[in-house]
């Protein structure tokens, strides 16, 4: 079934991943109407918990995020953050890149991921993405990239999946940031170590770990 929606989630908690209770979540989520996988994510230097999820369509996401997802965190009693984007916008951009969530076999399992997100407001279709590919064909360790454009806030962002954390590091802590001065906005990072939810991200048939 064709991905129209991707759907971030971070849960404001610290907790190792083999101490989350990840299998009872995942037969939850996998009874969310129009969910087509999920990739785990957990915290580099900070064990938050997320996870990058594909849905069939815009509506399904939305009803995601606004309906089932905020019952997870408050189970733990803590905050957290979603974010909806539009999967069929940035198809032809993340598909020059590699991008597994539109048919792109993996070499090798990732790494680590980053995710990335500038508070900026432009629509994709305007965005010169030719020429910030070419660039980041050119970074070190980036296996593929996702774009990511912000259903109802157009930010611009991505999903990236690099060989190792220590690349996936420098990327987001020195790179990136030039990328968001440029541009003059400000701008969101996190790096997930991929090794650890690799398991679980399996189980959900995350593209990454076939």
């Amino acid at each position: 079934m064709t991905t129209k929606a991707f759907v971030y989630t971070e849960v404001a908690i610290s907790i190792p991943f083999d101490q989350a209770p990840w299998p009872t979540i995942n037969e939850e989520i996998k009874k969310q109407p129009g969910f087509l996988n999920k990739t785990w994510l957990h915290g580099h230097g900070t064990s938050s918990v997320g996870g990058f999820y594909a849905f069939d369509s815009r509506e399904n996401a939305r009803d995601f995020v606004t309906g089932y997802f905020p019952t997870e965190p408050r189970a733990f009693g803590v905050a957290h953050n979603t974010r909806v984007f539009d999967a069929e916008i940035v198809k032809e951009a993340s598909e020059d890149l590699g991008a597994v969530h539109y048919g792109a076999s993996p070499a090798k399992a990732p790494g680590a991921f980053v995710y990335t997100e500038l508070q900026l407001s432009q629509p994709f279709e305007t965005f010169d993405w030719h020429a910030r590919n070419r660039k980041l064909k050119q970074v070190p360790g980036l296996q593929s990239k996702i774009w990511l454009s912000g259903v109802s806030t157009n930010t611009l962002g991505g999903f990236d999946a690099f060989d190792t954390l220590d690349l996936a590091l420098d990327y987001a802590i020195h790179q990136f940031p030039e990328v968001a001065e440029s541009l003059g906005a400000a701008f969101y990072t996190r790096v997930f170590d991929a090794t650890t939810t690799a398991e679980a991200s399996r189980q959900m048939q995350s593209p990454f770990y076939r």
